[in-house]
């Protein structure tokens, strides 16, 4: 378990680690609104598809606390904030599915109460919004740290591990999903070398997974994301392991620019490429993947970093965030109930509980294929 908070809840508002001044310093942001949420996780202030899941279950739970000064309900209020969160970041379905758990909730406390209007009413109602956003919080760290042993009985002893973006406890409540992945093997006693992609252009991967590893001693080197093939070629790299803002039904994955790129890489050296996502991110009503949105995010990003600019004035620019890669470059991919392989349309619907326990063991296996380049 990582001592690392991505996000913390003091009992009136919820503290959020500043993720745009790591790994220089470490300054919490505190969000007592639902709208001061929307903006940390629009700006980059808290990022990771479960760790802004979390963040906006926790916004719902402020936008109902507000509601106790009030001298009156207002349901309204929060379909308002379920809508205003939600449109923060479309590509990562974990905010989707955490804010659709926190309206069941409303939905059947107004069942049980008979549509409350009082001040008592709403402090009941932001009281249970308050104990299940906690709720997803925790279980957000269990699903990482069971999905962290599934994925280390695949990593083989000294492994050379490549992994892109982040996906540690700063992108999750705690632990981690790829990067929980590694955190597990190495407290295993597994000698493993980690490979990081600096993740450009928002390098995620330079200024907050080499930091994580870094803290916790896991023996690992820098690269830019240009050096990966190099390295394969060489025979440097054993595996790859990344994590996923969506899972298409199919199993095609959407995830951080660049990732398209190391799969097909991974399959032309027939090395095993993994992704580790929990199954709040496998997205049933999305076909395939090139049904999921992709976000553009500002110009400014690609252009330059904080005050310094390489890029020439007015220049074009696209700056997708996301790619997707086809579930046949996908070796595995690593969730909390198990390991699930190709046909992934059968094996991701098994562990999701969508068919049954029999149907679920003859497509489920922790003996993931390795794709070869066509």
């Amino acid at each position: 378990m990582s001592t690392i908070e991505s996000l913390r809840w003091n009992g009136a508002r919820l503290e959020l680690l500043d993720q745009r001044e790591l790994p220089h310093q470490q300054i919490y942001v505190r969000c007592s609104n639902e709208h001061e949420v929307a903006r940390a996780i629009t700006d980059m202030v808290i990022r990771g598809a479960p760790a802004i899941g979390c963040a906006a279950a926790y916004g719902i739970a402020l936008a109902a606390l507000d509601q106790v000064r009030q001298p009156h309900l207002q349901i309204s209020r929060l379909a308002t904030t379920d809508a205003l969160l939600r449109a923060t970041r479309p590509t990562a379905v974990n905010l989707a599915w955490a804010l659709d758990q926190m309206a069941a909730q409303i939905t059947r406390y107004r069942t049980e109460a008979g549509e409350p209007a009082d001040v008592g009413a709403a402090q009941g109602l932001a009281n249970r919004l308050i104990a299940f956003a906690a709720h997803l919080h925790a279980q957000d760290i269990t699903s990482n740290q069971i999905m962290g042993q599934h994925g280390a009985a695949l990593i083989p002893r000294g492994a050379r591990i490549l992994t892109h973006c982040n996906t540690g406890a700063l992108a999750t409540a705690g632990h981690g999903t790829a990067l929980g992945v590694v955190r597990s093997t190495w407290q295993q006693g597994n000698p493993i070398h980690v490979w990081v992609c600096e993740t450009r252009p928002y390098l995620q991967g330079a200024r907050l997974t080499a930091w994580e590893l870094l803290t916790e001693g896991i023996p690992m080197q820098l690269i830019s994301d240009t050096m990966a093939g190099h390295f394969m070629q060489r025979g440097e790299v054993d595996l790859v392991i990344v994590g996923a803002d969506r899972i298409a039904a199919n199993g095609d994955v959407a995830n951080k620019i660049g990732t398209y790129t190391l799969a097909v890489l991974a399959a032309r050296h027939q090395i095993p490429f993994y992704v580790a996502a929990p199954l709040s991110t496998y997205d049933a009503a999305t076909a395939h993947g090139a049904d999921i949105p992709i976000e553009e995010r500002a110009a400014h990003e690609l252009t330059g970093y904080r005050d310094q600019v390489w890029a020439p004035h007015d220049v074009a620019v696209r700056n997708p965030a996301f790619d997707v890669t086809p579930a046949e470059l996908v070796s595995a991919i690593i969730t909390e109930s198990g390991v699930a392989r190709a046909p992934y349309r059968d094996s991701l619907a098994a562990l999701a509980g969508n068919i049954t326990p029999d149907e679920c063991r003859s497509v489920v296996s922790t003996r993931p294929n390795v794709p070869t380049a066509a």
